[in-house]
């Protein structure tokens, strides 16, 4: 008898899903075929990537506990069984994340002349510069603590570089005490040293330990350990009762930097005396504490990329820039004749920043709305939205202020937008706004006013769309442009207009059209009609639509699935899902695009979209998805984009039944294939469609036959 497709053994947990994603990003550091400072770079992404499964996942699911909840997810763990899962894994995880800089990339570093020193192991020259930096550098930052009870055990910042000392009292033969050091943060974690043979540095926390005897005369140092905590980093904002979100967002960050402990990282050689009091001092369990081969904070080691060896990273590529033909004005006069498919990072971010920017330079530009979810520092879509204000234009900004770890820039932006004349919302009560949308109306030469839309699947951030895969579809399309119009309305009057096609909208109708997509292609598979999924995501987390492709696959239909990061759904098990095959594409950029292919019984259609295929994005945000309609370009979308990554063989692991990934075996002559460069080389013309091979493993396709229409009728 055939399983449900709701039984919680065919669902992989999420934790564990994403920490099999950190895995893949420690593969990259690991692996030899990748540039030297490439490699610490991914390992110092997976730092990066830790701290904040902590102050987020871990955080949550330690609130759950303390509250009582016990609602299971559909895999059926409780949240103390994900927590003793956690702990394995994540400790796991730390030693081989320790393994990986102290014999891999240290060694290798050395051999390029990079060194990592020990004290013990500097020239005189470099110990006379340490002195100096010390006193001219360091002692003017630095509030040394000893902790009695006139001085209490100082607030520690979430994240922040510590130095922990147990000290006796040269004058007095009894008794330790517990010094503290909190470091600064605009101080280097890597201090570098003069050196005549090579690139030299110590590590800021040793340098300290160092220096601790300068800071604390009249004691005797017994011990020192550097040490991290990690904080509960969530906010907890109860929007139905803020009178402004503004400032409920604003203090409920401050608070942030004091949440609960939830991880402490201490140096492996540290004494039991100081793990026992910090443990005691910021009350965790034992599985909290993570003893450091190395440094505490490998995130650190991102400054390494800082050194000027090109030689020893990734071949810089240049975006290709959008050339209007010679017959075309402007890029309005070019989008009034055909619609405009972007695939940063390969095609040129600043056709976008040039089309928002446009609102303020054009005097036919009469209004302008633009949804802000993540955005950088010097922001010159912010810059286009203040230029088209001072010219008295319409100008409406729609700025997330709970994106996580984005608010205090975003609070910064909403005031600094509201003071130069732009009127500035917050979107929907207890949804974020993650939908990437902007849209100008325009009085045309031909007499006519015009909305103009740009639809992306990433956020407006220059910065990042140098190294984040996105699309960006810019249209005139009425009723696009005139969808859009109506999920501003939304947004900003919570308005619901009776119908958003040839758009679907989160919270709305995007479940409930991604689930209808998913079905109408198990019907045409169970009457002999072409069908065929392919979707690329971030992440497959919703119980519902997994369900759906599982049924889908027991119908038939042949179903791709490229998920960076996590996956619930597990793939080839008998019966119930032999028809799908997830890959995970990790390389130099970051894959963020969201793409879904429907065959339709041959009449295909091509979605992107700003949400993933998660709980939290069909029903907890305001997400669009969007069709291409222009046929060259969902030609484009199917050929070059979703099949290249179908192919790759380099960069591509698959997923197994039970959770595992594994990178695809290539037979013998078969060429290596990596989608990204692949799509650097079209962006600098050296390669086409021509020249994907095919997909990488061949599918397993297994006839259903007789319980297609059983399936189909549950």
């Amino acid at each position: 008898m055939n399983r449900p497709v709701s039984d919680p053994s065919l669902y992989i947990n999420r934790e564990t899903s994403w920490l099999a994603f950190n895995r893949r990003v420690l593969e990259e550091a690991n692996d030899y075929r990748n540039p030297l400072l490439e490699r610490v770079k991914f390992l110092a992404i997976t730092a990066s990537n830790l701290d904040e499964f902590f102050e987020v996942r871990v955080a949550g699911l330690l609130q759950r506990i303390e509250e009582g909840y016990i609602d299971a997810g559909p895999d059926a763990l409780s949240a103390q069984q994900e927590r003793e899962l956690i702990a394995r894994e994540t400790h796991e995880f730390v030693q081989e994340q320790y393994d990986s800089w102290n014999n891999r990339l240290m060694p290798a570093l050395a051999k390029e002349n990079i060194r990592v020193l020990d004290l013990k192991d500097l020239a005189p020259e470099q110990e006379a510069f340490i002195d100096a930096y010390c006193e001219k550098e360091v002692d003017p930052l630095l509030t040394p603590v000893t902790v009695d009870p006139a001085h209490p055990f100082p607030r520690v910042l979430n994240k922040a570089l510590c130095i922990a000392l147990l000290l006796k009292r040269k004058r007095r033969a009894s008794g330790t005490y517990m010094g503290v050091i909190t470091v600064p943060r605009v101080l280097p974690r890597l201090v570098r040293l003069p050196s005549q043979t090579g690139i030299d540095y110590v590590f800021l926390a040793d340098l300290l330990t160092y220096h601790a005897a300068t800071m604390y005369r009249g004691y005797e140092i017994v011990s020192a350990a550097s040490f991290r905590v990690t904080r509960n980093s969530n906010l907890y904002v109860e929007e139905e009762e803020s009178r402004n979100l503004l400032e409920s967002v604003r203090t409920e960050l401050h608070r942030r930097r004091k949440g609960d402990a939830v991880r402490l990282e201490i140096d492996a050689n540290a004494s039991g005396e100081i793990a026992r009091r910090l443990q005691q001092t910021f009350e965790l369990d034992d599985w909290q504490i993570f003893y450091t081969q190395g440094p505490v904070n490998l995130s650190r080691l991102f400054n390494f990329y800082e050194i000027e060896r090109p030689e020893l990273k990734f071949k810089r590529f240049v975006p290709r820039e959008l050339r209007l033909p010679p017959n075309s004005p402007n890029i309005f006069a070019e989008l009034r004749k055909r619609d405009i498919l972007l695939h940063h990072p390969y095609d040129s971010f600043d056709a976008v920043v040039d089309f928002v920017e446009s609102a303020a330079t054009d005097p036919a530009v009469i209004s302008l709305k633009q949804t802000i979810y993540r955005t950088n520092r010097d922001s010159p879509i912010v810059g286009a939205l203040i230029a088209a204000a001072a010219a008295e234009k319409e100008v409406t900004a729609v700025l997330e202020l709970t994106a996580r770890f984005d608010e205090a820039s975003n609070i910064q932006w909403a005031r600094t937008l509201e003071d130069e004349g732009v009127q500035v919302y917050h979107g929907l009560v207890g949804l974020k706004t993650h939908c990437k949308l902007c849209l100008l109306v325009r009085h045309d030469p031909d007499g006519k006013t015009r909305r103009y839309v740009h639809i992306g699947t990433g956020n407006y951030n220059p910065t990042t769309a140098r190294f984040y895969t996105d699309l960006s579809l810019l249209t005139t399309a009425p009723n696009i442009t005139s969808a859009v119009h109506s999920v501003f309305n939304y947004l900003t009057a919570y308005s619901e207009a009776p119908s958003y096609t040839p758009l679907a909208i989160s919270p709305i109708d995007l479940a409930a059209t991604t689930l209808e997509q998913i079905h109408r292609e198990a019907e045409h598979a169970a009457n002999g009609r072409p069908a065929r999924i392919i979707a690329k995501m971030n992440s497959l987390l919703d119980k519902n639509v997994i369900e759906a492709l599982y049924m889908a696959s027991q119908a038939g239909v042949p179903i791709d699935l490229t998920v960076r990061g996590m996956c619930s759904l597990r793939p080839g098990v008998p019966g119930i899902s032999d028809n799908i095959v997830v890959r995970s594409v990790v390389g130099r950029l970051l894959e963020h695009t969201r793409i879904f292919y429907f065959e339709n019984g041959g009449e295909d259609e091509v979605y992107i979209s700003s949400a993933d295929w998660m709980p939290r994005n069909l029903y907890e945000r305001v997400e669009v998805l969007c069709p291409v309609l222009d046929p060259h370009l969902k030609q484009r979308v199917k050929s070059e984009i979703l099949a290249a990554y179908l192919a790759d063989n380099v960069k591509a692991r698959f997923l197994d039944r039970n959770g595992h990934y594994t990178r695809p075996s290539r037979k013998s002559g078969e060429p290596a294939f990596s989608a990204q460069e692949f799509l650097i080389a079209v962006a600098e013309g050296t390669a086409t469609a021509a020249d994907i091979p095919e997909p990488a493993t061949p599918r397993p396709r297994r006839s259903i036959g007789r319980r297609k229409r059983q399936v189909l009728a549950r």
